[in-house]
């Protein structure tokens, strides 16, 4: 049985993976960064602490002490989401889907805490919400699955029971590692990529999820 729908935030919930880019090149730039597309996209996937060491390890700066850059950049981020955000496509489809069913809902983030309640309150989904975490309070984010038992336990439903909804390998492989079901909704031009696989399953859009799907993952796959 299938008692909790917990998901990731950026790039499921919200398309702000545009924003976090801009951000950090923006901030990491006016400290001396070198920032090109190429190193950028080594760091989508991790928390914004490992980011900032990330880039001060190939490119040491001196004056604002690691903790003023990173808050800098997540600074920005807030004030982007604030003003652009907007969520990915079949958003309110999919929460809608877990409410009517009485199925709990939760979220786990990579991203620092205190964007949590701007994101939620910007897409108008709070009330949704039964849990919300950061691996920010974790000793490591994802792919540790960490911030996904953390999650769980909030929830009071033991991580078997959750689906647990992606857009990233990393994200995914840490749900996998807490032994939750995963759904992932690539993006869309790396939609085939075979990596994706790794998810029980993938979709192209959140709202494209059914009770053929769900049924699909309680009876075992």
């Amino acid at each position: 049985m299938i008692k909790a729908a917990i998901f990731d935030m950026d790039g499921t919930l919200i398309d702000s993976e545009p924003m976090w880019k801009e951000a950090e090149k923006q901030v990491f730039s006016s400290v001396g960064v070198k920032v090109t597309d190429e190193l950028s996209s080594k760091t989508a996937a991790m928390t914004t602490r490992e980011v900032t060491e990330f880039w001060f390890k190939l490119f040491p700066w001196i004056g604002k002490s690691l903790e003023q850059v990173e808050n800098d950049v997540i600074d920005r981020v807030a004030t982007l989401i604030s003003l652009q955000g907007v969520p990915m496509n079949g958003v309110i489809d999919i929460l809608d889907f877990f409410k009517e069913k009485e199925i709990k809902i939760g979220l786990s983030t990579n991203a620092p805490s205190r964007l949590i309640p701007i994101v939620l309150e910007k897409l108008n989904i709070t009330e949704y919400f039964h849990a919300t975490c950061s691996s920010e309070n974790e000793f490591r984010g994802k792919p540790d699955p960490a911030v996904y038992l953390t999650t769980a336990q909030k929830l009071d439903v033991e991580p078997t029971q959750c689906i647990a909804f992606e857009d990233s390998i990393t994200g995914v492989t840490s749900a996998n590692r807490a032994k939750m079901k995963t759904v992932v909704v690539p993006p869309s031009l790396k939609f085939n990529d075979e990596k994706y696989s790794k998810s029980h399953i993938k979709l192209r859009c959140l709202s494209d999820f059914s009770d053929a799907h769900l049924e699909k993952i309680v009876s075992g796959l």
